[in-house]
């Protein structure tokens, strides 16, 4: 019996990316916000360890003009990349959005490096979710979800291993980076609320995401 055809990936023309002047605005602020956060960053071998992944992205964004995300995840990307940025600049110990947070909240030590972990789950989740979904058979379902999960904690495990390879590379001097404050749960903390955020960003999203990969007709 001959085996049935496996269902096409979203075609291009139905993704619904950013026009030209919303992409320039989304890397020109981020590419500001980065220039602007390297003049104030208190230790710039930390700032550079934490945005790393901004300096390395923001031009291939640019410049590669097949990487078209769809709208909702061009925000995401920008958001996250400012989420980095603040914890760069000041460190996350530090940050002055995580000192606002703190007072609010009432914790105990700043928290914008669970921040920072939480949208290491919320933007990877559907990162992974838009590439899943255009470059693979692969349909919303229940193998999507869990896939997009643990594509989340899998870059959030190594970005652990990274930490743990920068102390013993460092020693002290990457406890600004660490960011632990003290808290023998961190590592864990951090897996957790990554967990978290692509839980949080697949249940919330999942349905808006559908549409702007063309998706959703029908439903």
């Amino acid at each position: 019996m001959p085996s049935m055809p496996a269902p096409p990936t979203a075609p291009v023309a139905a993704v619904r990316t950013p026009s030209r002047a919303e992409a320039v605005l989304l890397l020109a602020g981020v590419a500001l916000a980065l220039a602007a956060s390297f003049l104030v960053a208190r230790d710039r071998m930390t700032w550079l360890m934490e945005t790393a992944w901004v300096i390395v992205a923001l031009p291939w964004l640019a410049l590669d003009r097949r990487v078209r995300p769809t709208r909702l995840l061009a925000w995401l990307l920008a958001l996250h990349a400012l989420v980095l940025i603040e914890g760069g600049a000041y460190t996350y110990a530090n940050a002055p959005l995580g000192e606002w947070l703190r007072d609010v909240l009432h914790t105990q030590r700043n928290p914008w490096d669970r921040v920072g972990h939480f949208m290491q789950g919320f933007v990877p989740a559907i990162l992974a979710r838009e590439v899943l979904l255009r470059r693979t058979p692969l349909r919303p379902g229940g193998w999507l979800t869990y896939l997009c999960i643990a594509a989340a904690l899998s870059f959030s495990a190594f970005f652990e291993l990274i930490e743990w390879w920068s102390a013993l590379a460092l020693g002290a001097d990457a406890d600004a980076f660490l960011a632990t404050q003290g808290d023998v749960w961190d590592t864990q903390w951090d897996m957790f609320l990554c967990l978290c955020g692509a839980i949080g960003s697949l249940a919330l999203l999942s349905r808006s995401h559908d549409r702007q990969l063309g998706l959703a007709r029908g439903r």
